[in-house]
């Protein structure tokens, strides 16, 4: 049987230190989206909260069974009757936090779960410096969700630099791959649509991505630009660097249709990486 097309669509936030403010402002772009006519909705990296300092995270989470966003979502999905996909939550996980994202069914229950593999620990030409691995644990586990329309690849941020982790994902079933991220300015106006079409490209995949936008309380500035782009790397839906939402309608039929083009996923062979290192006589050769 073949998946019927979907509105998918990406809400696109501005969070700050207030918890349950974030929570509100999504609740009201998800039913926005709804309106709208979307099935599946996708919200960003850190939604509940963009926190710089680590004292004050800690303070202002708890574990996932008392995390009131993830609570309130749950509530919005059997409202709306759509897939809420979460793109993280700061979640207490022992004594480390996990950046945790989640799908919800539509009768609000948790579908799937997935922790980021990939630490962002980078020092930027600006003078930004991140190290996530200070206070995150990082997941071991890729993640392909079901839903209505297809298999969904999980992924968060940083991910989206590491082309293997989505041909996995791809060639474990998925039609749809996301990257739900809290991008700095700095590295999206570089890379973010770049990483995007060639994801999806690679995989011939739909990829979806919901962002964070703007400058935030903590004093951190990031890029926006939520995207959909098809499996062909054309871009169905864009945001700006505004909270607001974007919608676009996912036909799957597109995926069959880039995979047979283009069969990559197919023409993968197992190789070895071998070092030629130059003979002494031609480094005396070229002295």
């Amino acid at each position: 049987m073949t998946a019927r097309a979907f509105v998918a669509a990406c809400a696109q936030m501005r969070s700050g230190r207030d918890p349950l403010k974030n929570r509100d402002d999504v609740v009201a772009l998800i039913r926005e989206a709804a309106g709208q006519g979307a099935h599946y909705v996708q919200t960003p990296e850190m939604t509940s909260l963009v926190e710089r300092s680590r004292e004050a995270l800690f303070e202002k989470i708890g574990p996932q069974e008392r995390d009131p966003t993830l609570a309130g979502l749950r509530e919005t999905a059997r409202e709306k009757g759509v897939f809420i996909h979460i793109g993280s939550l700061a979640v207490l996980s022992g004594e480390r936090v996990a950046n945790r994202a989640f799908l919800i069914d539509p009768a609000g229950e948790i579908a799937a779960s997935y922790d980021k593999i990939h630490l962002f620990d980078v020092d930027l030409p600006n003078g930004e410096s991140w190290r996530e691995s200070r206070t995150y644990s990082g997941g071991d586990r890729a993640v392909v969700a079901e839903t209505p329309w297809g298999y969904l690849g999980v992924t968060i941020c940083y991910d989206v630099r590491f082309p293997a982790l989505y041909r996995a994902l791809a060639e474990a079933g998925a039609s749809y791959l996301s990257a739900p991220a809290c991008f700095t300015r700095q590295t999206g106006e570089a890379h973010w649509h770049v990483l995007h079409r060639a994801r999806a490209v690679e995989t011939g995949s739909f990829m979806i991505s919901a962002a964070q936008a703007g400058k935030h309380e903590d004093g951190r500035e990031t890029y926006g630009h939520s995207l959909i782009v098809d499996p062909w790397g054309r871009v169905l839906a864009e945001a700006g660097t505004e909270p607001g939402v974007v919608l676009a309608e996912i036909d799957p039929a597109k995926v069959a249709d880039a995979r047979q083009r283009i069969p990559a996923l197919k023409h993968g062979r197992p190789f070895r990486v071998e070092i030629a290192a130059a003979k002494p006589d031609r480094q005396a050769a070229s002295a």
